[in-house]
């Protein structure tokens, strides 16, 4: 899909708002040298249009600033257009007055994404390689860093296109199986061969779907609740595993009415930590909206962290609240916190499967990183996590393989169909992993993946 008009030049800020050292306005499009030539004076009186240099000192019409400007001629730039980059100083004025100045010239203000879907459109990348540009900015940790870096190499890519050459070879073979009986020819096109050969392809698209919850671990990150009673050292714990004082602690229960959130990374993955109110039956109204806080997030979360305190565990109100997330079919990990005052507390007596069962002092910090290592294997399933290789990142991407998998299977249990339906099967399955590239994405949602880039990229 193009913009609608895809031979305008286009601008924007591509830089965040805000003071900075330097602001840069980016142009792409036919006239993105010829409209800066217009504004721009060089100090060599050098002239952008035919020269074949890349870097230009001057200054801007009407003295609104001195500055370095850049210039990509296509098909070597980011868009395969022609591409200039004026770098200003970095206040809100002189970027803005830039911006004007090259607007007034002739250029379109871009819109979101609208670089990187050019880059797209004119193939300097693919969709999975555009969408590993918004994941490398919103990055929060290394790990989803090198992944989103894997995906921008062509790692990804590769294997599908890998996977949609086998299944267009299959589908091939089974129109070619089509032609052979309009001329009254065996058809042994789809014997052993042919579907053992399928079933390799299934198994690899498995093993790549399979990467998927550890894709979306890295880039979307996680939700974890710390939920118990009140006066547990729940607050206690989640400052403890940011290793900051975030939350307020004092031994009067009740303490935290609201819901506190930080991003903590464990090992590699963006965790929402959300520390709650205790939940109790509330004693005024203030404490009740907290607790209704604390069941939202609850609700919401990936994974659950119940809290219990060593020197009076495993009460009724802690099995109560414990049921109320078991409930809800998200991995547990339970904490028995402040054993440095009771340092052996009885086994768990309840019948409720705890991804694991951690004793630790959040005041001592004894027992945290076993919980840290207890809370990355519940939310990984205990599988360890290779950013380097390819992996399924995004919803669409996990619904596209699911749909060709759904298509290879049915071929795979009906191959003594005719040919003519195992051909549209395959069809199917073709076209929804040409969708993961953008071969054959509709329209609706390469619109909804570029509008959730920022202006300017």
């Amino acid at each position: 899909m193009r913009p609608a008009h895809p031979d305008d030049t286009i601008a924007a800020v591509a830089t965040p708002p805000g003071v900075g050292a330097v602001g840069i306005v980016r142009l792409s499009g036919p006239e993105a040298i010829a409209i800066t030539a217009s504004i721009f004076a060089s100090s060599s009186s050098v002239d952008l249009r035919r020269s074949r240099r890349r870097v230009f000192y001057g200054t801007l019409r009407d003295g609104v600033d001195e500055v370095l400007v850049h210039v990509m001629r296509a098909p070597h730039s980011y868009t395969r257009e022609d591409v200039v980059e004026i770098n200003c100083h970095g206040g809100p004025l002189p970027v803005q007055e830039t911006l004007a100045l090259v607007l007034g010239e002739g250029a379109r203000l871009a819109e979101p994404g609208e670089f990187t879907r050019r880059a797209f459109m004119n193939g300097r990348i693919d969709l999975v390689q555009a969408e590993a540009v918004i994941d490398r900015i919103q990055s929060r940790t290394r790990a989803g860093l090198r992944a989103a870096a894997t995906a921008a190499s062509g790692a990804l890519s590769e294997r599908i296109d890998t996977l949609h050459g086998e299944i267009v070879d299959s589908l091939a073979q089974a129109e070619a199986a089509v032609d052979m009986a309009e001329q009254d020819l065996p058809e042994d096109l789809l014997g052993t061969d042919w579907q053992t050969q399928l079933a390799a392809t299934r198994r690899a698209m498995q093993d790549l779907l399979d990467t998927a919850h550890a894709g979306r671990l890295l880039i979307d990150g996680a939700r974890l609740a710390i939920i118990g009673r009140p006066n547990v050292g729940k607050s206690s714990l989640f400052n403890a595993l940011l290793r900051d004082t975030r939350a307020i602690v004092t031994s009067q229960p009740g303490t935290t009415r609201d819901l506190l959130e930080e991003t903590l990374n464990l090992e590699g993955i963006p965790v929402r930590l959300l520390d709650t109110a205790g939940m109790r039956e509330a004693e005024d109204e203030v404490e009740r909206i907290g607790v209704d806080r604390a069941r939202n997030a609850l609700q919401q979360a990936d994974l659950v962290l119940v809290v219990t305190d060593a020197t009076d565990p495993f009460t009724a109100e802690d099995l109560a609240i414990a049921q109320e997330a078991y409930a809800l079919e998200v991995p547990l990990v339970l904490a028995v916190n402040k054993v440095d005052l009771a340092p052996d507390p009885p086994a768990c007596p309840w019948d409720i499967p705890f991804a694991a069962v951690c004793p630790l002092s959040a005041q001592t910090g004894n027992g945290l990183h076993t919980l840290e290592i207890a809370m990355h294997a519940a939310l990984t399933g205990g599988g360890a996590i290779a950013p380097e290789q390819a992996l399924i990142t995004r919803t669409h991407q996990q619904d596209s393989l699911r749909r060709a998998l759904a298509a290879i299977d049915r071929v795979l249990a009906h191959a003594e169909l005719s040919p003519e339906l195992l051909a549209v099967d395959l069809q199917e399955a073709v076209q929804a992993l040409g969708e993961i590239t953008g071969e054959t994405t509709p329209d609706d949602i390469l619109g909804r993946i570029f509008s959730s880039f920022c202006i300017g990229k």
